[in-house]
């Protein structure tokens, strides 16, 4: 099993201030590819292998998407999504199991409360339980779902790392970042993860936003047509008031946060962050991600700095603003 990067080789990413004073900081790696796939900027160890978590996703989809299931607009942002649990969700969650009469016995991730409170609540007021459908990936899990039943594929075992849905998954995550997997674990939700490098990726990333829908070659087709639904649906992609659909809603990026400090970010231009925020905590990643991209020249600082009152980034003393999360790497 490959070794992951250590605090000797991250570097100072953010800080947390309050009251003027710094009360703690946020290490990691990160790196920015250009527009044509060059290295523009390395931060910290970018070649040791991580877990991309929910940032495998857009490889997932995609995966389900070349194994025949037709995957458009929402329906394709939900594959890759991780959201929030609001009836629209799960409306299109369920949309996707009823194409080939799927119950939502069959998915295999965890139950779960919806991430959105309101929903959240309302569940709770009607007497509702958690349930797989409500897990934030269960768009996902219901797409690869889609696949087996498309393909003959057998519906159990789906998650199996030996299972014809996973090796496809693993051949587009090779094939899109260039990268063998160091290791292999199971995510949150129950599915194979994959461990790989930030640069490969921001190399598989970088791909996956690049590509046309009008690609003579169908794998980058199917990654075009990803790609487009992303940007124009940034609700689906997480949810009202969550990072990752801000940023897509206001600033038209290809985004997509990870557990354990991950992000990964791609401007039209082809520019493209990956990091991860060592401690795993993600409070700090989006604004770093943004902050890497605005320095490249992909994005505007001033719509940087217009938008980051809304990621979550004052800190609070009494109800009242104290202090601040900002990038220190600068």
């Amino acid at each position: 099993m490959g070794e992951t990067f250590t605090i000797e080789n991250a570097v100072e990413l953010a800080v947390v201030e309050r009251s003027g004073f710094v009360e703690s900081r946020h290490a990691g790696s990160a790196i920015v590819l250009g527009t044509s796939g060059e290295v523009l900027r390395t931060l910290g160890d970018v070649t040791s292998p991580v877990y991309p978590r929910s940032a495998m996703k857009p490889f997932q989809a995609i995966a389900s998407m070349a194994s025949g299931v037709t995957l458009r607009g929402e329906d394709a942002a939900i594959a890759t999504a991780s959201h929030s649990g609001t009836p629209k969700h799960v409306e299109l969650v369920r949309g996707l199991l009823a194409r080939a009469s799927i119950p939502e016995s069959a998915l295999g991730c965890p139950p779960a409360w919806p991430i959105g409170r309101s929903t959240r609540d309302a569940m709770v007021r009607q007497g509702l339980a958690q349930a797989p459908i409500y897990m934030e990936c269960s768009g996902k899990h219901a797409a690869m779902l889609l696949a087996c039943a498309q393909n003959g594929w057998p519906l159990a075992g789906y998650l199996q790392p030996g299972h014809p849905l996973q090796k496809r998954v693993l051949d587009v995550l090779e094939r899109f970042t260039g990268e063998r997997p160091a290791a292999s674990g199971v995510d949150g939700c129950g599915a194979p993860v994959h461990a790989i490098s930030l640069t490969g990726l921001a190399r598989g990333i970088a791909r996956i936003a690049g590509s046309k829908s009008n690609s003579p070659f169908a794998i980058y087709r199917e990654a075009g047509f990803l790609a487009e639904a992303v940007r124009e649906h940034g609700w689906v992609v997480a949810g009202p008031g969550l990072s990752d659909s801000t940023v897509i809603d206001r600033l038209g990026l290809f985004i997509k946060g990870g557990a354990e400090g991950i992000v990964v970010a791609a401007a039209d231009n082809g520019t493209t962050v990956a990091l991860k925020v060592l401690d795993g905590n993600l409070r700090a990643a989006t604004i770093v991600a943004l902050h890497l991209l605005a320095d490249a020249g992909a994005i505007a600082q001033t719509d940087v700095d217009a938008l980051a009152p809304d990621l979550g980034l004052t800190v609070l003393g009494g109800g009242l603003p104290v202090g601040v999360i900002r990038p220190t790497y600068l």
